[in-house]
């Protein structure tokens, strides 16, 4: 098969000799990580239910999932929730197949009730959180695309990736990811992290948002001392790790003289004053990297099957990765995938490979050689709907 990739040379200054780098990751608790965790989980738990029941994933989509900030009043020692978070799951599912109606709304808020009880261990998911299912009728002359072979794409849009992470963008992903490990010594460490960086030269600066959970706290000394173990260990685990200076703070809004600083009842933000929604987080990779070119789609909570603004985001990401693994010659490898709506998605209308090449490389082996990656993935892109079914594939 032939198809419409280009592969061509990039000349530009690579994000790592570039003088000011920016990049942040909210983490898995933050209110805008809970919507995107919360879709994602849903869409796949309804895939995993049209196959038991109809052999097929049917038309669905998750995306349009919202946190209402509740009301909190946290202490140390203590602390209680006033006023529950509200979760609004919405968006759209095929109910109906043949003579068979799906329960779609249950499906959702069990699966909803599940991720939140196993994502933040301090929410009672029966008196701290309202899970309201509004999931609207999928529209019924899109569901006879299921039945193809390879799909048709939902939409005309883009996907785009890139590799490999720059040190910057590493040490910003690590950090919230040894916070959430740390947490299991550190109990006060509420899972919603927020993390960002800002490179300037060969200094990276670390300001890290970190909800602390009063009832592990005894008083305002104790949050004071958890805070320096906190940043000692992020320094010593994550900081030593990298090449540059790294410098951390943590919590700089505080204001200890005052008693004013970032203490919460469960965790997260979303308790109170913290709304979220799906896609204004993090992109596809976990990462919101102003250096680098992004994708506005919100991935979690799309359909796996023929939604391109989810799976050429991924797949793009993971083409890129392969030709940084595998062809040597390369420096940074961008990936962008465009759709026409109704055309195959292994046939996209374009798939853009620009690399920086390191010096004495022979480009045409590199040309060569991305163009064949590029083409295995496309052969096996069911392999991405498999992956996200499965959950092997994180979307935020």
């Amino acid at each position: 098969m032939t198809r419409n990739i280009r592969v061509e040379k990039l000349s530009q200054q690579p994000v790592e000799e570039q003088m000011i780098e920016l990049v942040e990751r909210k983490g898995i608790g933050h209110p805008d990580s809970i919507a995107d965790g919360l879709a994602e989980s849903i869409s796949r738990a309804l895939c995993h239910e049209y196959k038991r029941r109809v052999g097929a994933v049917l038309h669905h989509n998750t995306d349009e999932t919202q946190v209402v900030a509740g009301r909190s009043c946290p202490a140390f020692g203590a602390g209680e929730i006033i006023q529950p978070i509200y979760v609004l799951l919405s968006g759209r599912a095929t109910r109906f197949f043949e003579e068979q109606e799906i329960p779609i709304d249950v499906i959702a808020r069990r699966t909803a009730r599940e991720y939140i009880r196993d994502t933040l261990c301090n929410i009672d998911v029966s008196d701290h959180v309202i899970f309201d299912s509004r999931i609207g009728t999928g529209s019924s002359d899109l569901q006879d695309v299921f039945k193809r072979k390879v799909p048709g794409a939902n939409d005309t849009s883009f996907g785009v990736g890139y590799a490999p992470f720059s040190e910057t963008e590493t040490v910003v992903y690590d950090t919230e990811r040894f916070l959430l490990d740390l947490k299991k010594r550190i109990p006060a460490i509420g899972e919603d992290i927020k993390v960002m960086a800002m490179r300037s030269a060969d200094t990276i600066n670390l300001t890290v948002a970190c909800a602390m959970v009063g009832r592990h706290l005894d008083d305002l000394n104790d949050y004071l001392e958890t805070k320096e173990v906190i940043v000692r260990e992020i320094e010593e685990n994550v900081c030593n790790c990298a090449n540059r200076e790294v410098k951390v703070q943590l919590n700089v809004a505080d204001d200890p003289e005052s008693g004013s600083v970032y203490l919460t009842v469960s965790g997260t933000s979303a308790e109170m004053g913290d709304d979220g929604s799906v896609g204004r987080g993090n992109r596809a990779n976990g990462l919101i990297t102003l250096n680098r070119p992004m994708s506005m789609e919100a991935t979690s909570g799309k359909n796996p099957i023929r939604h391109v603004g989810k799976i050429y985001n991924l797949l793009s990401t993971q083409i890129a990765n392969k030709i940084v693994d595998e062809v040597e010659e390369v420096g940074e490898v961008y990936v962008r995938i465009l759709s026409q709506i109704g055309k195959p998605i292994d046939e996209p209308h374009m798939l853009s490979i620009q690399t920086t090449l390191k010096e004495g490389a022979n480009y045409s082996r590199v040309q060569s050689e991305a163009e064949e990656i590029a083409n295995q993935w496309l052969d096996d892109i069911l392999m991405i709907q498999e992956k996200l079914m499965k959950g092997e594939l994180k979307t935020f």
